[in-house]
């Protein structure tokens, strides 16, 4: 019984604190408005930051995906730094580009290799009657690429071995290129000029969507047969890449020590000397990503800190005042036998309630922006139930840590000094 009647006692403890909160609340509205703005302005700098960092964070490893996770690239240039941090771009742009023997090499000699595809990109001026592009991207790939990496084509088909083999001049064209180059014109069979040669679609890609990491953009893009390709562009040039998937259960450092072992045997690298060329795969890139996202965090949490810190000092002062003005009914609550943990649990709930209030606020502020960002830049943000959480945590954190000092003085005062206080 004696457990129950504790209980019953905090319930009607937190039920009255609560009371004379709202009513001190409700009765300064000014006051009230001023806490709520500072802690507002708090939460939606930390929040919006960590939200911002968290859609950057999906977006991009949703565009680094596309690479495929079991997909190896032999390339010139590296994707990240070396084990001791520095990227040696001076040392990386005297190696020598990937070649076609090289290509036909280990797709003739890897054994643990499921397909091997070549592919190089360029941009040239593209034409289709009076419409002009500049700049748009070239694609050459191997007949192989559908293989490592399948394109998703809305209308057509994907280019024939024959085709591939023979330089046919065919091509692949993405969606929203499409868009602009035919003008709404169904572009299947339809003939264009890319850099002074005739090209005639095959195939529409299906639309991809934006992307702020679109390692191949898609969208954009003609693909053609490399062997074409290369009578457009030179590949000393162009930087071309391999792009090597591995089989099924074969584990990717497998793959990775194969193709090290083939590239130096076949560029005659003695055992002290370096690579000469770069293996790429996804997990360099999230690791980049993952240092990255963590310095952004980090600096999102000392913006936001600061932030924070304002609204607690806001609420902080106006509790100060709440509890000079309040000093004679503080008096006559003592005098009446009102404990003092009775009239701290008061002012620390009347600071909580205005700082989870003014976080509130700023997570519906957070909440409108996202929808609205979202909607002008087709870019996808999203407040996120965690986030929700920590802004209501680290308001009600405040609210506590901003009115403790207060509410204590308070809950100090002599009954009978206080209650002649003017």
């Amino acid at each position: 019984m004696k457990v129950f009647r504790n209980i019953f006692l905090i319930f009607k403890l937190l039920n009255e604190s609560f009371a004379f909160a709202f009513t001190s609340v409700r009765a300064n509205k000014l006051r009230t408005f001023l806490s709520l703005l500072g802690v507002s302005i708090g939460i939606f700098a930390i929040i919006s930051v960590y939200t911002m960092v968290d859609a950057l964070e999906d977006n991009m490893r949703a565009g680094v995906e596309t690479l495929g996770s079991n997909v190896v690239y032999i390339e010139k240039w590296p994707w990240g730094a070396d084990e001791s941090g520095e990227y040696k771009w001076w040392e990386f742009w005297q190696r020598p580009a990937v070649t076609y023997a090289e290509y036909q090499h280990i797709q003739s000699q890897g054994v643990n290799a499921q397909a091997v595809a070549l592919y190089m990109g360029f941009r040239r001026e593209v034409k289709y009657k009076n419409n002009t592009l500049a700049g748009v991207t070239v694609v050459g790939f191997t007949h192989e690429w559908n293989e490592v990496n399948p394109l998703s084509i809305a209308e057509g088909r994907y280019m024939s071995t024959m085709e591939a083999n023979s330089g046919a001049p065919v091509a692949i064209v993405g969606h929203i290129l499409a868009e602009e180059l035919f003008g709404g014109e169904n572009p299947i069979g339809k003939e264009f000029k890319a850099g002074g040669h005739k090209l005639q679609v095959i195939a529409l890609l299906e639309k991809e969507g934006s992307s702020i990491v679109n390692v191949m953009d898609l969208d954009n893009i003609i693909a053609i047969p490399f062997n074409y390709a290369r009578t457009m562009a030179d590949m000393r040039w162009s930087d071309p890449s391999i792009a090597v998937k591995a089989k099924p259960g074969i584990d990717k450092d497998d793959l990775v020590g194969e193709l090290k072992m083939l590239m130096r045997s076949l560029r005659r690298l003695k055992p002290a000397q370096k690579d000469n060329f770069a293996l790429n795969e996804m997990s360099i890139i999230e690791k980049e990503l993952s240092n990255l996202f963590v310095v952004l965090n980090l600096v999102g949490m000392v913006i936001g800190g600061f932030s924070i810190l304002i609204g607690g000092f806001g609420i902080a002062n106006i509790m100060f005042v709440s509890v000079k003005e309040r000093t004679p009914i503080i008096g006559i609550q003592k005098a009446l036998g009102a404990k003092g943990y009775f009239i701290l649990a008061q002012f620390l709930f009347e600071a909580s309630l205005l700082a989870v209030a003014g976080g509130l606020i700023g997570l519906l502020i957070v909440l409108g922006g996202s929808a609205l960002v979202s909607h002008a830049l087709d870019f996808t943000i999203q407040l996120s139930l965690r986030n929700v959480m920590l802004g209501i945590s680290i308001s009600a954190i405040i609210g506590l840590v901003s009115g403790l000092i207060p509410a204590y003085v308070a809950s100090r005062l002599d009954p009978v000094v206080a209650i002649n206080a003017k």
